[in-house]
């Protein structure tokens, strides 16, 4: 049986490059070391609902966006975005790769360092393949080990600074921060010249390392993300700081009125974005936010669900009612996807609810893209049998 093909634009979306989609235009936004004032964002919560849908979406590589931008307004959206200093002014930063930094990270600690010292370099890096990130994870046990980057900056088990190239289980210790950089910058040229563009990532570039890149260490045992609720982080290893509230966003998008009352109170000072659909609060008192998640248990924080139909022009199907409807019924990985492009998951779930011309097709441990197991299902046909699943 043939599988509808989506058409892959073989890009990644952002403020000054928009991608059309089925509800207008994609505007991504890379928060600058993960980090926004509270005054930018309340500033983006107006702009989500002056210039777009009213609703912010964040990322699994912890990038923020509009949705529902029309071209006639996008150039207005752009003004009031640099004007609020939530993008560069100048359209050739956006074209730099982003930096992920694990987002417990503290002012002067190894992961704030290398990424400023990496920041202030970033016109020295090649250019890169769209979807090439770094992960800047540096500050004990990493935190970033299941999100998607190509170079990574992390700590070895004995305690120093390892560059590691994604897809290679041990790394290269570095003596410090700057060396460390230097390193991430060589190799990003080694991964251009060496063909790494063919490949696209990292992970996919099968080509020996050089000789310089000695892969010698395994980084630190990883660590679990980050528990909803009230956030307390050591802070040089003697005192305790609260940080403030981590809140997750129901298949990571929230209704800028609903992260407007989150930024409510005086205390907060800044937020956080995260690859796992959950942001910190940075000063916010431990009081439960209408709108946004708490317990560590809701399964929306766990499913990958795509924006589907009609925000998406590829989608046949929605997917956001199905999947609310279906949360208390999965068991394990559950992807709900408008097409079989699979945009939310790139890797294998236990169960993947497909979009192939108005209807539903079911594929059991495998991609969006994989052949399905059943097809041509009903809304309703989809709910039973994950009902008749969950009882056996």
């Amino acid at each position: 049986m043939s599988v509808e093909q989506p058409r892959i634009k073989g890009w990644c979306p952002g403020a000054w490059r928009p991608m059309p989609t089925g509800d207008g235009l994609l505007v991504r936004i890379r928060p600058p070391f993960g980090q926004l004032t509270r005054t930018q964002m309340l500033a983006l919560c107006e702009a989500a609902e002056r210039f777009g849908s009213g609703l912010i979406e964040l990322t699994n590589r912890a990038n923020l966006q509009l949705r529902g931008v029309s071209e006639a307004v996008w150039r207005s959206l752009m003004a009031f975005l640099v004007e609020h200093e939530l993008i560069d002014p100048d359209p050739h930063g956006e074209r730099h790769p982003p930096l992920l930094l694990a987002p417990d990270w503290q002012a002067g600690d190894a992961t704030h360092e290398v990424a400023r010292l990496l920041s202030a370099r970033r016109d020295e890096l090649p250019e890169l393949p769209g979807k090439i990130g770094f992960a800047i994870d540096a500050s004990g046990f990493p935190l970033l080990s299941d999100v998607s980057a190509d170079f990574r900056l992390e700590q070895s088990a004995t305690g120093a600074l390892l560059v590691r190239a994604d897809g290679h289980a041990l790394g290269t210790p570095m003596a410090s921060a700057d060396a460390a950089v230097e390193q991430l910058i060589r190799l990003a040229h080694w991964f251009v010249e060496s063909g790494g563009r063919d490949a696209g990532r990292m992970c996919r570039h099968d080509v020996p390392l050089p000789s310089w890149a000695l892969a010698t260490q395994a980084p630190a045992k990883a660590r679990a993300s980050l528990a909803l609720g009230s956030l307390t982080l050591e802070k040089r290893a003697v005192e305790k700081q609260t940080q403030g509230m981590l809140l997750g966003l129901p298949f990571g998008r929230v209704a800028a009125s609903v992260l407007r009352s989150a930024l409510e109170p005086e205390s907060v000072t800044s937020v956080r974005v995260t690859p796992w659909r959950r942001l910190l609060i940075i000063g916010a008192p431990a009081i439960p936010v209408a709108g946004l998640l708490h317990d560590n248990r809701d399964p929306r924080l766990s499913m990958d669900v795509c924006p589907g139909a009609p925000y998406c022009e590829q989608a046949s199907v929605a997917t956001l009612g199905l999947a609310e409807g279906v949360s208390s019924l999965v068991r394990g990985s559950l992807h709900v996807s408008g097409c079989s492009k699979g945009c939310a998951r790139c890797q294998a779930a236990e169960v993947s609810l497909v979009g192939r011309s108005g209807r539903y097709d079911v594929v059991l441990n495998g991609r969006a893209d994989s052949t399905p197991d059943m097809t041509g299902l009903s809304e309703s046909d989809v709910i039973a049998y994950l009902k008749n699943r969950l009882e056996f």
